[in-house]
């Protein structure tokens, strides 16, 4: 599923800038202006004459959608395990690894890159507190996973116990931690692990103290790259109910990735016993988030139909023996009702956040033995727009996006608005995490300045910081973030945040790297990442549009940019990317752009729209194919945000957009690198492959279309440390020397 997941599980090993956070990236020559950007030449990253890539041999293949043909000729890339596409995949990966490894100024910046990103300073994320214990995730490199551990308090880093290491487990690096759940008492944890990026996690249960796993009580198949997963402990400790996918012979072959439900496991019990609880009228396409409340006298169950935002919202009453009465589900809330999110507060009252009638969002309290009708307004809708909420002994605070930065509002639990927090301007807040009483811990961070932990003190509204926050190797004291503002095609005005050296000229000279996302309602928001500073010390421009698609003004910005209104986020960006060269940041032969999942989607889309705009373009774990992206496991949840080629009109803005379809024979296509993952669970690498193979035709080697596929990571989640340095000093190399950037740069500050 393609969610804003990447970057709320790890801020800091996110690919960088999808999700968002999953995928980030990194790009030269500058001949003057012209209106149009010529083919790269024998000068530019493109490969030697007799080092050319695989092509691929077309067999078409046509199919009908509503009266019109259309014809496929690389639907044979489509089949991995094939013979044939192995080994032409495979000469795709050496073709570009010979490019890559040429690139002049690539061992400077690969010892940069390797030095930022492997800096020996923690970050902690996922904060939980249970039993009178922080949980948090860890992330230190140069280890190269994030691991669990559990802490006396945010103040007191010396008391750190590690709980889980999962490259103890797994010395090559490649298993990690999707996710953690912790029991009330804080005894016991519950933790999915996965392997190779597939994000196909099995839950293993673990004593805290000593980390011990439990025997007997690991179950597969509780979280995937689709519907991901989740975990709710019963009040005692004693069990816990989960998410499952069907197992092999429950369902036909092609519905193991669907029809995600709920089980109950007893700790000691086999597996195979565990009973089923919400198992019926449920979406294929559903997607579960489970919580239990603190009195555990009830389970709550958010049901998401697919990624298109719409939810339902059902309640389960608990009484002292968890196995009775388990199938007695109530529906309390219905997609057209749009409660998208529900939380209980310490008391066991329920809150809700919905959008009905209020697309910014309010929220609404409720007993939870209560009908929905009798819930009352306690923070009506503003102009900023709730993103998220924590609720505490007696006050209310609210996570609010202003148009991309986020800002807390603080409230008594009677909605009497009280004095907010003080954060810094253009900043992102990523986490609100309860600790007891009115206390709450809030990470935040910026362009700028890395993530850190700070404590609310709700009794006296002081905001303190605490140890727990990442040091950055270099410092940003001479970077300036701006927010400026586009003029889109229909005349909205899109905001576009711009980081640069204090002193930067407006003469068209500087490269500038664009990035964007525009879907599921994701945020592009501030977030801090080191491996920005190679770009800017190359001196080069970072820009990031707030495109349509996303929820940084609510639901009505999501919604002018997902199913037949997709083409607004690509006017969008192409506004965007006229505006730095109208203004004078760049000109088209200085200008890439860069995205990911969806925002590789937007890649493509923007370089088949408006090729001459852009100099370079990398596009990483993209969906290119819109017309049969839906028979994917994954691409079938994406029907509710993207839209299906069944629906006429449907299908009528799909092909209009659709990337692959769009490759015109001899057109003046950019530079472009794609990157994969072989064992990407939420967007099929065949996209990658059935695009690198159209452009490569239709350019005739004239400009440089590179492949790189890694055989052992995914979408971005849980790829260790050294394969992400590998893939950044590939990004970067190849975008610096495209926009003809200075690979070397100045040593980091």
């Amino acid at each position: 599923m393609l969610r804003a997941m990447v970057r709320l599980i790890s801020i800091s090993r996110v690919t960088w800038p999808v999700l968002a956070l999953g995928a980030l990236a990194g790009c030269p020559r500058a001949p003057e202006p012209s209106l149009t950007v010529a083919p790269s030449g024998s000068s530019s990253a493109s490969a030697a004459p007799a080092d050319v890539p695989p092509l691929a041999a077309r067999r078409p293949v046509v199919d009908r959608y509503h009266g019109v043909s259309v014809t496929d000729d690389y639907r044979w890339l489509e089949a991995a395990d094939d013979p044939e596409v192995k080994s032409w995949s495979a000469a795709q990966n050496a073709h570009a690894r010979r490019v890559l490894d040429a690139l002049p100024g690539r061992q400077a910046l690969a010892e940069k890159l390797r030095r930022l990103m492997t800096h020996e300073s923690p970050d902690w994320y996922g904060l939980r507190w249970r039993g009178g214990r922080l949980f948090a995730l860890k992330d230190s490199p140069p280890k190269q996973q994030p691991f669990l551990v559990t802490l006396a308090g945010p103040d007191a880093p010396d008391t750190e116990r590690v709980v889980l290491d999962p490259t103890v487990l797994d010395a090559t690096g490649g298993t990690s931690i999707d996710w953690y759940v912790p029991s009330q008492d804080g005894k016991l944890v519950a933790v999915s692990l996965s392997s190779g990026g597939t994000e196909s996690g099995t839950v293993h249960v673990y004593e805290v103290d000593g980390g011990k796993e439990r025997s007997g009580d690991a179950i597969p198949r509780v979280n995937g790259g689709t519907a991901g997963g989740s975990l709710a402990w019963r009040a005692d400790g004693a069990g816990f109910f989960y998410t499952r996918y069907p197992a092999p012979g429950e369902r036909p072959a092609e519905d193991l990735a669907f029809y995600q439900q709920v089980w109950f496991h007893e700790l000691g019990a086999d597996p195979k016993t565990d009973l089923p609880s919400l198992t019926k009228d449920l979406p294929r396409i559903a997607e579960i988030h489970l919580e239990a409340s603190p009195d555990g006298r009830h389970l709550l169950a958010s049901v998401a139909n697919g990624d298109g935002g719409e939810h339902e919202q059902w309640l389960l009453a608990l009484g002292k023996n968890a196995k009775q009465d388990l199938d007695k589900w109530r529906k309390l809330a219905a997609l057209a009702d749009k409660v998208v999110e529900a939380r209980f507060a310490p008391d066991g009252e329920l809150w809700l956040r919905s959008l009905a009638g209020a697309p910014k969002g309010k929220l609404l309290k409720l007993a939870p033995t209560a009908d929905l009708a009798k819930a009352v307004t306690v923070v009506p809708e503003s102009d900023a727009v709730i993103d998220g909420f924590v609720v505490t002994r007696s006050r209310i605070y609210t996570r609010d996006l202003v148009g991309g930065p986020y800002q807390v509002r603080v409230f008594e639990r009677s909605g009497k608005a009280l004095s907010p927090l003080s954060l810094e301007p253009v900043s992102s807040v990523w986490q609100l995490a309860p600790l007891d009483g009115d206390e709450v811990l809030v990470r935040s961070e910026s362009f700028v300045r890395p993530g850190a932990w700070h404590r609310y003190r709700g009794a006296d509204g002081a905001l303190v910081p605490t140890p727990l926050r990442k040091q950055s190797p270099v410092s940003y004291d001479d970077i300036e973030v701006v927010r400026e503002t586009c003029v889109s095609k229909d005349g909205t005005a899109v905001p576009l945040n711009v980081l640069r050296k204090k002193g930067t000229k407006l003469d068209g000279r500087n490269p500038l790297l664009l990035a964007g996302y525009g879907g599921y309602g994701i945020s592009e928001s501030p977030w801090f990442d080191v491996r920005l500073r190679a770009w800017l010390d190359a001196g080069g421009v970072f820009a990031d549009a707030n495109l349509r698609g996303g929820g940084e003004f609510g639901e009505a910005w999501h919604l002018a940019g997902n199913l037949t209104r997709k083409q607004n986020v690509f006017d969008d960006f192409l506004a965007c990317a006229r505006h730095v060269v109208e203004v004078g940041y760049t000109r088209p032969e200085r200008l890439g752009i860069i995205g990911g999942s969806n925002g590789g989607l937007l890649m493509g889309a923007a370089l088949t729209q408006a090729p001459g705009q852009f100099r370079a373009v990398v596009s990483l774990v993209g969906i290119y194919d819109m017309l049969r992206v839906e028979l994917t496991a994954n691409g079938a949840f994406n029907v509710t945000e993207f839209g299906s080629v069944k629906d006429k009109a449907e299908f009528d803005a799909l092909y209009a957009y659709s990337p692959y379809h769009h490759v015109t024979d001899g057109a003046a296509y950019p530079a472009v690198l794609f990157i994969t993952g072989a064992n990407d669970p939420r967007v099929d690498p065949w996209h990658s492959r059935k695009m690198t193979a159209r452009l490569q035709a239709a350019t005739g080697g004239r400009s440089p279309v590179l492949l790189r596929t890694s055989d052992s990571t995914g979408h971005g989640i849980g790829t260790p440390l050294d394969a992400q340095v590998a893939e950044q000093i590939d990004l970067w190399s190849f975008l610096l020397h495209e926009l003809g950037a200075d690979a070397a740069g100045a040593e980091p500050r």
